[in-house]
């Protein structure tokens, strides 16, 4: 976790001075402010972790005598295959065309998008095929 926060806030800090720059040589208030939020980007959620580093036991990519072992987790906890992520997509899919052909089209995502959550849920609970 330590190195992923170092990551993150040396990403946060790299976009925070080229904002700077750009404040001062472009002149551009656009440009600035989406180099502003993406120097957050880096610094928010790197400061969380470095600041859980410190009270959390090291993770296997921080200790350097790791080995693959160390970060197995459980293996298969998912199936394989399954429809619901596409169905997730397809409800996501018709959400956004909802915005431009209109409201008609929310009903069906809704349907998709809800049939997709119940039924993963379900899945992962049964650890099989639905």
């Amino acid at each position: 976790m330590r190195i992923s926060g170092t990551f993150l806030a040396a990403i946060g800090f790299f976009f925070g001075v080229i904002a700077l720059i750009y404040w001062f040589t472009a002149y551009e208030d656009a440009g600035f402010l989406m180099l502003i939020g993406s120097a957050i980007l880096g610094l928010l959620p790197g400061g969380y972790y470095l600041w859980w580093s410190r009270r959390m036991r090291p993770l296997e990519g921080d200790v350097d005598d790791a080995d693959m072992s160390d970060g197995a987790g459980v293996i298969d906890a998912f199936p394989g295959s399954s429809i619901w992520p596409f169905l997730l997509g397809m409800g996501a899919l018709f959400a956004a065309l909802t915005f431009i052909f209109g409201l008609w089209l929310a009903p069906i995502a809704a349907a998709l998008g809800l049939s997709a959550v119940i039924g993963g849920v379900i899945e992962s609970r049964r650890g099989g095929a639905v």
